[in-house]
């Protein structure tokens, strides 16, 4: 019997005269399932969708913010109007996009923040942060539809490494937003100056507050904030407005988003997406839907076990050959993949991150000489572009777990007996190993050692005499 592939994410509903296939801009998938709201909602579909209301005036957009409010304080001013007229005007594909996706994430979020007792309006807040895109990387390395930084988010329990980054969890990452919203609210005990903490970081919100004499309000402390700062709590009052007020503003989207019906199964050995998508009769691009936080199509042979989101009709198909389909994903691809995880920039594979805070005279070159790293996976783990580094600056530096380093280090070399021996430990150099013994210099390290190079790893055993 032939097997017939379903492919719940290239599938396009209509109804009446409307039959639509969407192209979402910075998606997960290029194409995904659309239901027309008008099966769903009271009221006439526009006739005109590029045609833009006359803008409303101060005192209107004042009073439906103030219908709107309820925990958090929606200020209204020449800022806020300002974004609001972005998300209205300007930029309305922007809000008609999220408008699309809110329905793959507004119920977890709701979810999480009623369990959390947190504001419901902070389900708004993902908005402004990834565009309710759970794959979203910033400049600056955040990640997912809460942008963590990878220190923030290993500090609120979000695991990350070449395999899977569940700062792309939908579930996990949101669980983690709401606990760390819930800790900034906890430090200022305000709404306004918690978010300014989410985006900045509580350090600088307590220094604005320190510098402007210790004001308690976000809008006092305006001006020692940072410039991204200053607009993050203006953006996201006006995108509540935008959302709430999009039928005021011909905003109403037609389309909707959505994730395939889907069940969770338990799997602790490699699994390769492709494999198992063909011999369950699903496709690739809903288990890359259903599972954003994999990266690579695949789930690593860590000794782990992983909750994976399958497609239901999946499920029914794995359930009448669970062994065979679990044995054959768990084969194919895997070398490939490994051998890529080991070699290619940037790769966090079998490491772990430390943080390093950058010293006088420091350079990229030193450091990784320093961790044994090369400059070139400094650069990829944080996102820097050229080769300028400032003192204080932390950087993540992705090291080998101990017990992992036998296969990585310089060429092996026979100890003679009764030599004297010394193990590198983090940091060392072959500068500061000189300083340490007596009478041995740099040159006679890498001579006695046959190093080629200044490069040494933690945990390399050296010969000192």
């Amino acid at each position: 019997m032939k097997r017939i592939t379903f492919c719940w994410a290239l599938i396009i509903c209509s109804t009446g005269a409307f039959s639509q296939e969407i192209v979402f801009k910075d998606t997960l998938l290029a194409k995904d399932l659309v239901k027309p709201l008008d099966t769903v909602a009271n009221f006439e579909l526009p006739t005109d969708v590029e045609f833009i209301p006359a803008d409303a005036t101060p005192e209107l957009v004042a009073d439906r913010l103030s219908c709107l409010q309820k925990k958090i304080e929606l200020t209204y001013n020449n800022r806020v109007h300002g974004f609001i007229d972005y998300f209205t005007i300007r930029d309305r594909e922007y809000t008609r996009m999220v408008q699309r996706r809110k329905d793959l994430y507004f119920p977890i979020f709701e979810r999480k923040l009623k369990e959390y007792g947190l504001p419901d309006e902070l389900k708004y807040l993902s908005i402004i942060e990834s565009g309710l895109n759970p794959r979203a990387t910033s400049r600056a390395r955040a990640v997912g539809l809460w942008q963590f930084m990878s220190g923030t988010g290993h500090y609120m329990g979000l695991r990350s490494d070449w395999y899977i980054d569940e700062r792309m969890d939908p579930e996990k990452a949101t669980d983690a937003a709401c606990r760390y919203l819930q800790m900034l609210y906890s430090m200022f005990n305000d709404w306004h100056l918690a978010l300014a903490a989410y985006n900045s970081g509580p350090g600088t919100v307590k220094y604005a507050i320190r510098k402007s004499g210790y004001k308690k309000t976000f809008w006092e402390v305006f001006n020692r904030l940072p410039r991204e700062t200053r607009s993050y709590v203006p953006q996201f009052i006006a995108i509540i407005y935008a959302m709430n007020y999009a039928p005021e503003h011909n905003l109403v989207e037609m389309a909707r988003e959505q994730v395939p019906p889907h069940d969770t199964i338990q799997v602790r050995q490699f699994l390769n997406f492709k494999t198992f998508a063909s011999l369950t009769g699903t496709c690739v691009e809903d288990m890359q839907l259903l599972n954003p936080a994999v990266l690579r199509g695949a789930l690593p042979d860590n000794g782990q076990t992983h909750s994976l989101r399958v497609p239901v009709w999946s499920k029914a198909a794995l359930a009448g050959n669970r062994a065979t389909i679990l044995d054959s994903a768990s084969k194919i691809g895997k070398q490939e993949l490994e051998a890529l995880a080991k070699n290619s920039y940037g790769t966090t594979y079998g490491r772990e991150v430390q943080i390093y805070r950058v010293q006088s005279g420091d350079v990229l070159g030193s450091i990784a000489a320093r961790f044994g790293v090369r400059v070139n996976d400094l650069k990829k783990w944080n996102a820097i572009h050229g080769n300028t580094i400032r003192v204080g600056q932390r950087l993540n530096v992705w090291t080998y777990k101990p017990g992992a380093l036998a296969s990585r280090l310089t060429p092996s070399i026979v100890i003679p007996p009764n030599s004297k021996t010394y193990i590198v430990q983090p940091g060392d150099t072959l500068w500061d190993i000189s300083k340490k013994v007596p009478g041995i210099s740099v040159e006679k390290i890498k001579s006695l050692n046959n190093l080629k190079n200044s490069k040494l790893q933690p945990g390399q055993k050296l010969i000192i005499g």
